[in-house]
């Protein structure tokens, strides 16, 4: 496994942040939407935006929002998001997009109106050929816009307008959706299969309280790089780690820690073969399967008997995973 985040130079993907200053698109193909978590669901949607474009021989252009525009229509939502706009990058990027443009989501653009958002955002910055988007798609202050009042400017001002077939928005809809609430619950299984990949999060090591040391199992902490970022429910799982371009197995726990009395959610992870002072290094943790619910032991020695049975359990189910 190769690491998913890779440098911006490395990208194919190009990446517009600035949309005073975009750039002349050939026969730009766009479609509009958060694509929170670039799953299954999402990658029908971007294969027709694909297969629209070759037709045509366009360019494909993905429009996104930062930051979420929920946290500008509703000031303090709760936002657990799948994907950190970098990580979206990096996934857009294997799907080989050609384009993403990162709106800053501000109150202004919020407030303007359908028209101008179609007339002064889509046709004057971007000049689209075709528009894919879903029946039900809204946009502008109040989401007075919709569907046909794309379709009556594309006939003034010459693009074309099609449309997302409602099963697949259902699926991408219904996939985020369920992909959130089964990392909720600790179901891997089923977040990985609806997201076509082990779901990830990259954090920074820090100090911890230096326990699995001396109970033969030490542990890096992690403080996740993003706190919008979803972390599945508390229990030991078994990942794949990244951490200073090696490649590793592992179980991580997230919890509380009960048996010693904790109070406070750590996300900590045990490195099999791995020995290395990583305070301070970037790390991705891949999440595999889940092996238990976080619990309470009688005592130390109940808890390192535990855990020599998760490592065990661990390295099977990874091990059955590889063939």
């Amino acid at each position: 496994m190769q690491p998913l985040i890779k440098e911006s130079s490395f990208l194919t993907l190009q990446i517009h942040r600035d949309i005073s200053a975009l750039p002349s698109f050939r026969n730009p193909v766009i479609t509009i939407g958060t694509f929170d978590g670039v799953h299954l669901g999402h990658k029908q949607i971007i294969n027709r935006l694909k297969e629209e474009a070759r037709s045509i021989d366009g360019e494909t252009v993905i429009i996104t929002f930062y930051p979420h525009p929920r946290k500008i229509v509703t000031p303090g939502a709760h936002i657990a998001l799948l994907n950190t706009t970098e990580e979206k990058i990096a996934l857009l990027d294997k799907e080989k997009i050609d384009h993403l443009i990162i709106v800053p989501f501000t109150d202004v653009f919020a407030e303007q109106d359908a028209t101008s958002y179609i007339k002064d955002f889509l046709v004057a910055k971007i000049h689209p050929h075709t528009i894919i988007i879903g029946y039900d798609h809204r946009f502008g202050k109040g989401r007075e816009g919709n569907y046909m009042m794309l379709e009556n400017f594309g006939a003034i001002w010459g693009f074309t307008v099609k449309e997302i077939p409602e099963k697949l928005l259902h699926e991408a809809a219904v996939s985020s959706t369920r992909i959130r609430q089964a990392l909720a619950e600790g179901n891997i299984a089923t977040a990985n299969e609806l997201l076509g990949y082990s779901y990830f999060f990259t954090g920074t090591v820090v100090e911890g309280n230096r326990l699995g040391n001396t109970i033969g199992y030490p542990t890096a902490n992690i403080r996740p790089g993003s706190e919008e970022k979803l972390i599945p429910a508390n229990g030991v799982y078994a990942v794949e780690v990244i951490v200073r371009g090696g490649k590793y197995q592992g179980m991580m726990n997230i919890g509380v820690r009960p048996t010693i009395g904790g109070t406070r959610r750590v996300i900590e992870v045990n490195i099999f073969g791995f020995s290395s002072d990583i305070y301070n290094s970037s790390i991705t943790v891949y999440f595999k399967y889940f092996l238990r619910s976080e619990q309470k032991f009688s005592g130390i020695d109940a808890l390192k008997q535990q855990l020599a049975e998760d490592k065990v359990n661990a390295l099977r189910v990874l091990g059955e995973g590889r063939r």
